[in-house]
């Protein structure tokens, strides 16, 4: 078999009449490998912006994040509170209340979420992956200050250098009297010292404002209870583990929620996005790889002399049908490994270098993000690989049809 293939390879190559078939072959290539390169290109963004998101979250979420199942806020014993931070993985444990508040700063009003955390917020490394200004302290019970989203900030126009005009909060209540004409009745009020400004993204700059638990719980009225209560996990450790570790602790009245399932709805339009760039670019390829079909269908009808002229020899219908197909592969194939070798220098240039920046001086990245994931080149591959069996499948099957009495 190999000895008739080396034949008909020679034969074929002997004749002079190709000059088209091979400009069309070479076109082929060059389009299989501009649309496997941008596969790995595009696919290899995505994989940036889905680490920087994480990233970003990350920065401002915990690693574990407990909730009650139902219901807004819990109480949570102190034995079970104490089995938490003694469990082996658990780095920091912060107790949080969370919920919108009216804030008032020099007649401008905003509604934002205040989240107030435990003493120990600022010592689980937060807001690494953003910008800060000011000094990250949340102060004391007789002095709380706040730490404020940039989005906040210039809402309410809020200056960290004013001493002298401080932060109000409200938060509504329900009245002792129904019948009050008394205003104060309906609402508890605070002041905040501002004394930092944090850019992370967008969602967290415009809408939050971290303060002391002690006085967002006196704010809010929650006393003892809780919105949820954040663990860091150490490193080394497995979140999942932990996670795991903690479900068992808590039972079905909690939930535990990693990072990516506290964002799962942003996260999952990042995938489908992908997903649906994948089979656009996927057709584009398909769309280039035909051509391969229409090469080898010329070259079956230039070739029918030939081909009979090889069953003459003794050839089988699945060896004529074989040289086709890996004619068809050959071009494929070279298109597609060139294309994969010169996406994957892109994508490598574009993450030591930086060939292409954001634009945005004030972005928390100077330039585009990107990742290299092994299986974006196995998925391209494969799209290729069943795009060619396809492109070549029918012009062979007409290859393998002629008879000796075409010569």
């Amino acid at each position: 078999m190999n000895t008739s293939f080396f034949i008909a390879g020679r034969y074929f190559r002997s004749k002079k009449k190709k000059n088209f078939i091979t400009v069309l072959s070479i076109i082929t290539m060059v389009g299989v490998a501009v649309g496997a390169m941008a596969l790995v290109i595009v696919l290899s963004v995505f994989n940036g912006l889905e680490e920087l998101v994480r990233g970003l979250y990350a920065s401002f979420d915990a690693d574990l994040k407990i909730e009650a199942s139902q219901g807004k806020s819990f109480r949570i014993e102190q034995n079970t509170f104490q089995k938490i931070e003694d469990l082996e993985g658990v780095s920091l444990v912060t107790e949080v209340i969370e919920d919108n508040a009216l804030f008032n700063y020099r007649n401008y009003q905003h509604l934002a979420r205040i989240k107030g955390v435990s003493d120990n917020y600022l010592s689980q490394s937060r807001f690494e992956q953003g910008y800060v200004w000011g000094d990250l302290d949340l102060g004391s019970s007789e002095r709380p200050q706040a730490i404020i989203g940039r989005g906040v900030g210039f809402f309410l126009s809020i200056d960290l250098n004013n001493e002298f005009d401080l932060l109000q909060a409200y938060y509504p209540k329900a009245p002792r009297n129904a019948a009050t004409i008394d205003p104060r009745q309906l609402y508890n009020q605070g002041t905040l010292i501002p004394s930092a400004f944090f850019s992370v993204e967008k969602e967290f700059d415009d809408n939050y404002i971290i303060a002391p638990i002690s006085f967002v719980s006196k704010l809010l009225n929650y006393g003892d209870k809780r919105t949820a209560i954040e663990v860091s996990v150490q490193e080394g450790y497995s979140i999942r583990k932990v996670k795991t570790a903690l479900k068992q602790i808590l039972g079905e009245e909690f939930t535990v929620k990693d990072t990516d399932e506290q964002h799962a709805g942003l996260l999952r339009t990042i995938k489908i996005e992908k997903l649906f760039v994948f089979i656009t670019l996927t057709f584009i390829l398909a769309v280039a790889s035909f051509n391969i079909f229409f090469s080898l269908s010329m070259m079956a009808i230039e070739k029918k002399k030939d081909i009979a002229i090889l069953y003459a020899m003794g050839a089988r219908e699945s060896m004529v049908k074989n040289i086709f197909i890996k004619q068809g592969s050959i071009i494929a194939f070279s298109g597609a490994i060139i294309g994969l070798l010169i996406g994957f220098i892109i994508v490598w240039l574009q993450d030591t270098v930086g060939l292409v920046s954001m634009g945005i001086e004030s972005s928390i990245i100077e330039n585009y993000p990107v990742k290299i994931i092994w299986t974006d080149f196995l998925w391209t591959s494969i799209s290729v690989i069943l795009i060619t069996f396809v492109a070549s499948y029918r012009p062979a099957l007409l290859a393998s049809k002629v008879k000796s009495t075409d010569l």
